[in-house]
């Protein structure tokens, strides 16, 4: 791992990145981290896709706020100050507004990477994440080939911000996964979603997990380790597909 600037409009993104072992060109996944911030079960996620012969990029997507110590995701939502703080001092300035505007950074950073094989990339995205990711793909459809979220919130709203009205935009194969109990995307939500996907032509999978909001990072108390780990088996499944053919 090698811990990065990246100069965005808004400032200096702290990034991570993680490359394979062996020569390159490696094909590029952009990592979308949840809301709880880059820790170490996020900084995990880089590792585990570099292991598959992914180059990852994480940025850290609260550098607006400035400098922040890792959070325990155990306390950030159960604490009143806490959550306060995270609502107030992070999310507010993650929109998806800003988060498009640093993707084309993002891109434009890894186009520029000379051990990154050329041609679209892959995404995936955590909670917050998993929105960000599915808007990117309608955002930059022509960079971005392979999408995937995981347990991402809000995903088909009446939000003019809500991803699923992006969908006639997105050429990329898009996997969604949702939860059995997440009232963030309930069924009515995931129907909403499939059918702006199936009318834009998208090629797409949503799949519900016998599991809870937040199940793939370990350090969640919805943390759980089958799922975590079929997680594993379907991203990679979807970028070996798309980026390695």
């Amino acid at each position: 791992m090698a811990k990065i600037e990246i100069r965005t409009q808004a400032g200096i993104c702290p990034s991570y990145v993680y490359r394979p072992t062996g020569s390159g060109p490696w094909p590029a996944v952009l990592v979308y981290m949840d809301g709880f911030g880059i820790r170490p079960a996020m900084l995990e996620i880089g590792e585990r896709l570099a292991s598959y012969g992914y180059f990852a990029l994480l940025p850290d997507l609260y550098y607006r706020s400035g400098p922040y110590e890792p959070m325990d995701p155990h306390v950030a939502f159960t604490d009143p100050e806490k959550r306060k703080v995270l609502m107030e001092r992070f999310f507010a300035f993650a929109t998806p507004a800003n988060i498009m505007s640093d993707t084309r950074t993002f891109l434009d950073y890894l186009a520029a990477q000379p051990d990154v094989k050329a041609g679209g990339i892959g995404s995936t995205g955590y909670c917050m994440g998993g929105f960000m990711s599915l808007t990117a793909a309608g955002t930059y459809p022509d960079r971005i080939v392979a999408t995937a979220s995981y347990h991402g919130g809000r995903l088909a709203t009446d939000s003019p911000d809500s991803p699923h009205l992006l969908a006639p935009k997105i050429k990329s194969r898009v996997y969604v996964a949702g939860a059995i109990e997440d009232s963030s995307f309930p069924d009515d939500m995931k129907e909403r979603l499939r059918d702006a996907l199936v009318k834009g032509g998208v090629v797409h999978e949503i799949e519900t997990y016998q599991a809870k909001h937040g199940w793939v990072l370990r350090d969640t108390l919805a943390y759980d380790a089958e799922a975590a780990e079929r997680h594993w088996q379907t991203v990679i499944a979807l970028f070996d597909s798309t980026l390695k053919p």
